[in-house]
């Protein structure tokens, strides 16, 4: 028991380091853009990119059921010092946007060994009380999402080559912790080998399928939301010139309070239930996107930012509670696979919002459009309120 209330923390941190990697090239991209002649939709590219990347991951490592057949702890080491080798390459003054793509898809394919498979590392020493404990690694993975931001606008004279190097050296210190301190868990069932019927054949089992459809429902907002969210406040400082933003400490602070709502969330799914709580968020989330158009012609800047925090917190929550179902739902034996796919499609999903908000920002300048995010979380709630056996 001792050495379990010592394993959690050490995952949580090194879920946190190595997901720093995520939004790194967001946090510099005002300097990528600048230094490298970038044109405007070079953000949504970039992060595209590495979703892309993270995508090809996923199906290769559950093709392979490489999370299932070798040791979660050693590929989670292997993955982040590659991923840290790729993240530390956008320094290099060469790059082109081609090479700057390239990078960030490997960046992404590299993480596919660190998100999930840090998640299955959780599953297999936490079998009773997974949604807290997903709670927790989530909200790692929110954390240094954000952290970036921070690094970005802590001052001024911080530069830009120093965010990436500071990312991918964490990146390399989580993947060691990981590897050094936190060895096979009780629960995990190693795979015989690869599996390509359970590949295809996951969802055919309904309680799986319910939540994995919540959980894509749930992926469609919320990196957009992420991504877009530095822009948001631009958005409003320029629709309110009296308004001064300090852009990167905000965005931290927006997208890292959801990694208290997910702490949050997965201590409630102990009383309340994974399934009720996530459904919950979901709802809360989905009127976010309905609302937030409106709140552009607010005059208080507090109200704005406050919806937002807000928003990040709800947008969030009902992540590790989405995971939690399909862990517990999936076959012991293939619980890394399970949630190596759900990711993989989930992230896809990302991607068509991400480039639909993008590429509607260069027709119109309507706020409107981010209502578009609603409807995954509608198509969500449908998929979580069908009756779970």
């Amino acid at each position: 028991m001792n050495r379990l209330k010592t394993i959690l923390p050490i995952i949580v941190i090194a879920q946190f380091c190595c997901t720093s990697l995520w939004f790194a090239s967001n946090a510099v991209m005002i300097d990528l853009v600048i230094i490298f002649g970038l044109t405007e939709t070079a953000s949504g590219n970039l992060t595209s990119a590495v979703q892309f990347g993270f995508i090809l991951g996923t199906l290769v490592f559950a093709v392979l059921a490489i999370a299932d057949r070798f040791s979660p702890s050693k590929v989670f080491l292997i993955s982040a010092l590659l991923g840290a080798l790729c993240n530390a390459g956008l320094i290099w003054e060469g790059n082109s946007l081609t090479t700057m793509l390239c990078i960030r898809f490997l960046t992404g394919f590299f993480l596919a060994g660190i998100y999930p498979v840090g998640m299955k590392i959780a599953a297999d020493y936490f079998n009773k009380g997974l949604g807290k404990s997903l709670g927790f690694l989530v909200g790692a993975l929110v954390l240094g999402t954000a952290f970036p931001h921070l690094l970005k606008g802590l001052t001024d004279a911080f530069p830009w080559k120093s965010v990436l190097l500071t990312t991918s050296s964490l990146a390399i210190l989580g993947g060691l912790m990981m590897a050094l301190l936190v060895p096979d868990g009780p629960y995990r069932k190693q795979s015989q080998g690869i599996n390509l019927s359970a590949f295809f054949g996951i969802f055919r089992n309904q309680n799986l399928r319910s939540a994995a459809f919540g959980y894509f429902g749930h992926m469609w907002e919320l990196y957009a939301f992420w991504a877009f969210t530095p822009l948001m406040l631009q958005t409003y400082s320029d629709l309110h010139p009296e308004t001064t933003f300090n852009i990167p400490i905000l965005s931290f602070l927006i997208i890292g309070i959801g990694g208290l709502a997910c702490v949050l969330s997965g201590y409630l799914s102990q009383t309340y239930g994974a399934k009720r709580i996530a459904f919950l968020s979901l709802l809360l989330s989905c009127g976010c996107c309905l609302i937030f158009p409106f709140l552009f012609a607010v005059q208080s800047e507090m109200l704005f930012l406050a919806f937002l925090l807000f928003w990040g917190m709800v947008v969030v929550a009902d992540s590790p509670l989405l995971s939690t179902l399909v862990a517990q739902n999936a076959p012991a034996e293939i619980k890394g696979t399970a949630l190596t796919i759900v990711n993989s499609i989930g992230f896809a999903i990302t991607i068509i919002s991400i480039q639909l908000i993008s590429g509607l920002k260069t027709v119109t300048d309507t706020n409107t459009i981010y209502i578009c995010l609603a409807f995954g979380p509608i198509l969500g709630l449908l998929a979580l309120s069908r009756k779970i056996k």
